[in-house]
């Protein structure tokens, strides 16, 4: 049966469930106060009864001759006492024994059964009522028994017995009872009626989250949930987490489909970038097996072109790998031997291999921005450190003219090592500058990879190289103003720089 009912509130929505719930409240509440006051009015109807029936008792006790005056010599005399006097209680007077002598007052039901009452039992009681039931077995008599008032008289020495019937309490009490229901079921109809418009109203807000909810499963992620309360509220918080919580699906789902974007593109350009040199190696062996390459001139210069391509592909590869490893973000991918070092002698070495690659072109080593080059202690690894500066020297010399000025700077600023390259090329555009760290990515796309072009994954490889040691690449640049690409990574704590007025 519990089960069933369990079902059943389970199977109601929220709405009804809650009105079901106020309305059992409701209903527990208006039984147990209307309980309390029927109750508290029959102790009241009860002790004007007990007065009642004290009073009589009393008067009867004390009064002298009355057994004789009311009588069957004396009918008048027994009808004004019965009527005007006891009318609704029944006096009795017994014996010191506990024997009835006499009894005064007649109605409906049979005499309370009452139980013995002699001299002894009446002192014990202590003048205080009780209730006894009808000898018929009907209604219930509240009863009270006083000794008689000695040197009354004839019969003195007995005692008074006086009950008063509780018909006309319970009589009083069913009535009132039954109009206090009706009145309850009205006040619970009504109650139930406004309960249904203010649950309703209430949940109202609900509905709305559930429009939103159901908008955004159909894939309307930028449905968000109204302001519905004040933010302290619970409804206020509920909205608060949900759109927060929608803002970051959106920003998910976002990430995720630039995610792919990227991987299809990356695929695309890694597809192209290695099929070039395949297609090369492929070409020269076909033209080598149709008999194309007779003389041994031919055929060295074939080998030679084959081995240049192999070499680009072999390079390329290993480039992709470490990107690969580097998108891991942790250092048991790619580990680092991290070893105090100065990034002084790697701006010193990159200085050297520019000179070597453009000996027409001048070169100067200053600090972050001009001035002496300054201290710059890290803790990083040296071997690949010395590859962040060779794309960075790679990078220089494959887009800027031939005779370009460059100044590497390198020193401690502002909590940072530094190490940058600036150049006095043709410069970049905002947009080209926010894509210079894209794999694949090449500013100019006329520029042939005979040209000096790479694969566009030299500075990508930067980038993740520097945030593998904990720091991050800078780009400053502008059309026709040059660029400079600067890489800040943290100080070594060990090492204490002097620093500059």
């Amino acid at each position: 049966m519990r089960r069933a009912a369990a079902r059943r509130i389970r199977g109601l929505s929220l709405r009804d469930r809650l009105l079901v719930i106020t309305l059992l409240l409701l209903v527990a509440a208006l039984l147990g106060s209307t309980g309390l006051v029927l109750d508290q009015l029959r102790r009241g109807l009860v002790e004007q009864l007990d007065e009642r029936v004290g009073g009589v008792a009393a008067v009867t006790a004390r009064l002298p001759g009355l057994p004789r005056a009311v009588g069957e010599d004396a009918p008048q005399v027994r009808e004004t006492v019965e009527q005007q006097w006891v009318r609704d209680v029944r006096v009795a007077y017994l014996s010191p024994a506990g024997r009835v002598e006499r009894v005064i007052g007649s109605g409906a039901g049979g005499p309370p059964d009452l139980p013995r009452l002699d001299t002894a039992a009446v002192a014990g009681r202590g003048g205080e009522p009780f209730t006894a039931r009808g000898t018929d077995g009907g209604a219930h008599w509240r009863v009270l028994a006083v000794p008689r008032v000695a040197g009354r008289g004839a019969g003195d020495g007995g005692s008074v017995v006086a009950a008063g019937s509780l018909d006309e309490v319970d009589d009083a009490m069913k009535r009132l009872t039954g109009r206090v229901l009706l009145v309850d079921a009205a006040v619970l109809l009504l109650l139930g009626l406004a309960g249904r418009f203010a649950v309703r109203a209430g949940l109202r807000p609900l509905g709305r989250i559930e429009n939103t909810a159901a908008a955004i499963a159909g894939g309307d992620l930028s449905s968000r949930v109204p302001e519905l309360a004040a933010a302290h509220t619970e409804l206020g918080r509920l909205s608060a987490a949900l759109n927060g919580m929608l803002d970051r699906i959106e920003e998910g789902d976002a990430a995720r489909a630039d995610a792919e974007r990227r991987m299809r593109r990356f695929v695309a350009d890694a597809s192209h970038e290695l099929r070039t040199p395949l297609s090369g190696i492929k070409g020269f062996t076909e033209l080598y097996r149709m008999g194309g390459m007779p003389e041994r001139a031919d055929v060295d210069a074939s080998m030679s072109r084959i081995e240049r391509e192999a070499g680009r592909l072999a390079d390329l590869v290993e480039e992709l790998l470490l990107l690969a490893r580097l998108d891991e973000r942790g250092t048991a991918a790619l580990p680092l031997q991290l070893t105090p070092m100065d990034l002084r002698t790697l701006a010193a070495d990159a200085l050297h291999d520019l000179r070597a690659l453009d000996p027409g072109r001048p070169v100067a080593l200053t600090g972050p921005g001009g001035g002496p080059p300054g201290a710059a202690p890290v803790l990083g690894d040296e071997a690949r450190l010395r590859q962040v500066t060779s794309n960075l020297v790679g990078n220089a010399v494959a887009h800027t003219p031939s005779g370009t000025p460059v100044r590497i700077g390198v020193g401690a600023q502002e909590g940072h090592a530094v190490l940058e390259f600036q150049d006095e090329g043709p410069g970049m555009t905002s947009g080209q500058a926010e894509r210079a760290f894209d794999r694949f990515y090449r500013a100019d796309k006329a520029r042939t990879r005979a040209g000096g072009g790479g694969a566009g994954l030299g500075l990508a490889i930067v980038d993740s190289l520097v945030r593998t040691h904990g720091g991050h690449v800078e780009v400053r640049t502008a059309p026709d103003r040059g660029a400079t690409f600067r890489v800040l990574l943290p100080l070594d704590p060990g090492v204490r720089t002097e620093k500059r007025p």
